[in-house]
C-alpha cells in the first residue's frame, strides 16, 4: 500500500517526469538515496510502469484528433483491438463497457489522412459492426498521469 510519501512523489512525478531525486527530496525533506529507492520500489511494484515523454501533437503536424466508438462482433472484439492498437495513427485504445465495445483515439495530419484512415485503415478491419467519430475541436484538459 501506498504511504503518504509515496503519493507525493507519485504526484511530482507527474507533474515533472524529469524532477530530479534531489529536487523531490528538497521537497519532501528526504535524501536523494531514500527517494531513489522509493522511486524503484514503485517501478519494481509496478505503479509506475514507465517514464515517458508527452508530445504535443499539433506541434509535430498531427493536426486532427479523432475519437472513435467501435462496436465489433464479439467473437472479433480481441481481433479487432489488436489490429487497432497496432496502427500508428492510433494513440489509445480502449475496451468500454457496452456490447463489445472500443474507444479509440487517433492523432493525423488532417482531413484527407483522417478521411483514408476511416476508409482504407479501419473499415477495413474484419468484425468491426458500427463505427462513429467524433472531432475534436479544442482541448480544455489533458491528463496523461494519475492525481493521487
Amino acid at each position: 500500500m501506498l504511504d503518504e510519501i509515496d503519493k507525493r512523489i507519485l504526484d511530482l512525478l507527474t507533474e515533472n517526469g524529469r524532477m530530479s531525486y534531489v529536487d523531490i527530496g528538497k521537497d519532501l525533506n528526504l535524501s536523494r538515496v531514500a527517494v531513489r529507492e522509493r522511486v524503484q520500489n514503485l517501478q519494481k511494484n509496478n505503479i509506475i510502469e514507465q517514464f515517458t515523454v508527452v508530445i504535443n501533437s499539433e506541434k509535430v503536424g498531427k493536426d486532427v484528433s479523432a475519437f472513435f466508438e467501435v462496436d465489433c462482433d464479439p467473437m472479433f472484439l480481441v481481433e479487432v483491438a489488436q489490429a487497432l492498437a497496432d496502427n500508428p495513427s492510433v494513440s489509445s485504445c480502449y475496451q468500454m463497457t457496452g456490447p463489445s465495445t472500443l474507444h479509440m483515439h487517433v492523432l493525423v495530419n488532417d482531413f484527407t489522412d483522417l478521411e483514408k484512415f476511416v476508409n482504407e485503415e479501419l473499415y477495413a478491419v474484419k468484425g468491426i459492426t458500427r463505427v462513429e467519430s467524433h472531432i475534436l475541436l479544442r482541448r480544455f484538459k489533458s491528463r496523461s498521469g494519475l492525481k493521487l
